[in-house]
């Protein structure tokens, strides 16, 4: 048995810990990408103060919790970003985190350098503006290679640019990996989820299934290039991608929200995948104890994919992307390297999935509002 295997099976039946535990900080930002995770725009008036932000770290560094991915959002939007990153820290708790880079100038850029335990990724999804622009908004582009100046500037190398690949960007790969290189920072790639407001768009932008195959051969031909595990969908077409190539809802991974909601996924914001809220259970008892981890953590059937002779290799693909497009568990990956979630979306009864429970995107005014 490999080593991944031997992992992979220990995993599949939860840790004491979360390996991978996101908190996004805030539903506050100042875009309003197409494609966004969470709905973010808005702040909630209920989101965690700092004082509960801290009381988290705490928890997590007592349970042995040795990083968290910051999000949102946009998390330097909220005013007491540093010293919440700067309190974990002193916790020995590493923090990585996610930003669109607007809130990087030059101050800013210097003063992230200069912490430990550290590391941040700016998001961007085109190495042009028209490419980028067209998913994250006008002058996104532009706002995002300022901050790259800036932290190149502070001396803050080998930070992540952060790239979700769709059907328009996929044909930029060597491309964005020239733009790391110019950087000394290092690129990954993240999967387009169908979930939030990436819902509305994953049927027009998420790779064909030639492009899957294209990324598929691109990242085994760049095994420097991070994807967080999100290709193991890919892991079907031949030798296994780097990573666990499982999902680990509630086994490895978990998300905290702004309001102090635990997911069992990141990419699924929706109540039947809300295991409760730290500011009654406390994140350790969640964790631990939640029902609904319990029922992921028990052997999954493979369901449709039993029959196919890839199952072990992808393990049925990613769970966010089957509810959200009102798939089955046991059904294939919508995005199946063998066509067979293709074929399962055309035979739902559905045509439109499961929305998430969580909307903060900002409203427009009516018209003559």
């Amino acid at each position: 048995m490999s080593v991944e295997s031997s992992l992979r099976d220990r995993f599949e039946h939860g840790l004491s810990a979360p390996i991978c535990l996101t908190w996004e900080l805030t539903y506050a930002c100042n875009l309003a990408c197409a494609h966004c995770l969470s709905s973010s725009g808005r702040r909630d008036p209920r989101e965690l103060t700092t004082e509960e932000a801290r009381a988290v770290i705490d928890e997590i560094a007592a349970m042995g919790v040795f990083y968290v991915n910051i999000g949102g959002g946009e998390p330097m939007m909220r005013h007491d970003f540093f010293e919440i990153v700067e309190y974990a820290v002193a916790r020995r708790v590493g923090v990585k985190f996610s930003t669109n880079g607007s809130r990087i100038d030059a101050a800013a850029a210097r003063r992230l350098a200069a912490t430990d335990y550290l590391d941040l990724q700016v998001s961007l999804d085109g190495v042009d503006a028209a490419t980028n622009d067209a998913l994250r908004g006008a002058g996104s582009y532009a706002g995002a290679r300022r901050a790259m100046d800036h932290l190149r500037d502070a001396g803050l190398t080998g930070f992540k640019i952060s790239v979700v690949v769709t059907r328009h960007n996929i044909d930029q790969l060597d491309s964005f990996a020239s733009l790391a290189r110019d950087y000394d920072a290092q690129l990954r790639l993240t999967r387009l989820r169908p979930s939030g407001r990436g819902a509305d768009v994953w049927a027009t932008v998420h790779p064909r299934a030639d492009q899957q195959r294209v990324l598929y051969r691109w990242l085994v031909a760049h095994p420097d290039v991070l994807t967080g595990d999100s290709f193991f969908h890919l892991s079907a077409l031949g030798d296994p991608l780097e990573g666990l190539n499982l999902c680990g809802a509630g086994r490895v991974v978990c998300l905290i929200d702004p309001v102090g909601d635990v997911y069992a996924c990141p990419f699924v914001l929706h109540e039947q995948f809300r295991a409760g809220n730290l500011r009654e259970a406390g994140f350790a008892a969640l964790w631990r104890e939640s029902p609904l981890f319990a029922s992921l953590r028990e052997p999954a059937s493979p369901g449709a994919c039993g029959s196919c002779g890839s199952y072990d290799a992808c393990r049925g693909g990613c769970m966010a992307s089957k509810f959200f497009t009102g798939l089955e568990f046991d059904d294939p990956d919508p995005e199946c390297v063998w066509g067979h979630g293709e074929a399962a979306l055309r035979a739902r009864p559905v045509t439109i999935g499961p929305r998430s429970t969580v909307d903060h995107s900002r409203r427009r005014r009516e018209s003559g509002g």
